[in-house]
């Protein structure tokens, strides 16, 4: 983790808004529960008048109209200087003592991202989600708890797979992780964080669900056509594929596009072909990703080596040498005394 200054703060609090009927619940939850040593960046698309005067507590910046969520989070990003850069687009609440836990996670240097646990805005017991899943094919979905087990009252017992990553809405992130490139406009907002999660698999970033860490849910996040749909999947396949075995990727893609057709059957499937075929053609852009990926994957490989050279090899008790008896060599050793080594003739 990059070393702190005197002036930076630990958490930055990042919240991308796309739409301003959603922006003050956000602010007033995360000023309600403000943590000590933050600051808060808020990353418009859209005007915002600050009726309330808080512009000393909160710092406003504004993107060009249309862009966004992922664009709008990557300038508030780039305006940052907390070590851990926390983003909760408008629309999500935090709830008290929200980020303390997640914050303390990032004291181990090989924790990448954390995920909070989004509960229910009519029921904060019972869990909506926990980040989110890239599987192997290509596919993207929501990490959700199993049936019956979404209470969080015992949170051991929620049954939940690892999450690939947080929800680009709601996640803390180690600010080195995003200040490199940020997330990608490719895949568009909703795969933003997917393709993320292949970075971190690829630097070997740890990714980690804290319970006690709790947002509030906002609206679901809409998902454009199916042929945008069909298009932005292909994209985040290819550009994952460094992060993944390349023959067992393949195979899982296959079955991803025969279950996605069946999943947009009868009316979307040509639209969602259509999009999978035009990403297909326009591989040749994903090769700069790859290259990313697969650098990545090298620096984390060099740590590791050095991680390895760093430690020490021990021998804490003699071994008998072959060909002497073992009875007489544990006598010499229970006796304190060491013979030298003699060559035989």
């Amino acid at each position: 983790m990059t070393p702190r200054t005197g002036s930076s703060p630990r958490l930055s609090i990042v919240i991308p808004a796309t739409d301003v009927s959603a922006l003050e619940d956000t602010l007033v939850s995360v000023l309600e529960n403000r943590p000590a040593d933050s600051e808060i960046i808020a990353a418009l698309a859209v005007p915002y008048a600050d009726p309330w005067s808080i512009g000393d507590e909160v710092r406003f910046v504004h993107a060009p109209a249309g862009t966004g969520l992922a664009a709008c989070a990557n300038l508030g990003v780039a305006l940052s200087g907390g070590e851990v850069v926390h983003v909760l687009a408008a629309g999500w609440r935090a709830t008290e003592g929200w980020a303390d836990a997640a914050v303390a996670r990032f004291d181990d240097p090989a924790v990448g991202a954390v995920v909070p646990m989004a509960v229910a805005a009519d029921d904060r017991s019972r869990v909506v989600a926990a980040g989110i899943r890239r599987t192997r094919g290509g596919r993207c979905c929501r990490n959700l708890p199993g049936r019956g087990r979404d209470r969080l009252n015992a949170s051991e017992s929620i049954g939940v797979h690892q999450p690939s990553a947080p929800e680009l809405e709601a996640g803390f992130w180690r600010a080195d992780v995003l200040n490199g490139v940020g997330f990608s406009t490719a895949c568009g907002d909703p795969l933003a964080a997917a393709d993320m999660s292949a970075a971190l698999a690829c630097a070997d970033d740890r990714v980690v669900l804290e319970p006690e860490s709790r947002v509030v849910a906002g609206p679901a996040a809409t998902h454009g056509s199916r042929y945008q749909e069909g298009l932005r999947a292909e994209r985040l396949f290819w550009r994952s594929l460094a992060a993944e075995p390349v023959v067992g990727a393949l195979v899982a893609h296959v079955a991803e596009i025969a279950r996605h057709a069946v999943a947009t059957a009868p009316f979307g499937t040509l639209s969602m072909l259509a999009g999978r075929l035009t990403a297909l053609v326009q591989f040749g852009s994903c090769m700069r990703r790859t290259r990313e990926l697969e650098a990545l994957k090298s620096k984390a490989g060099r740590q590791q080596i050095g991680d390895d050279d760093g430690r020490t090899l021990r021998i804490d008790t003699g071994h008998s040498l072959p060909g002497r008896r073992p009875g007489r060599r544990a006598a010499e050793v229970a006796d304190g005394v060491e013979q030298p080594l003699r060559r035989s003739a």
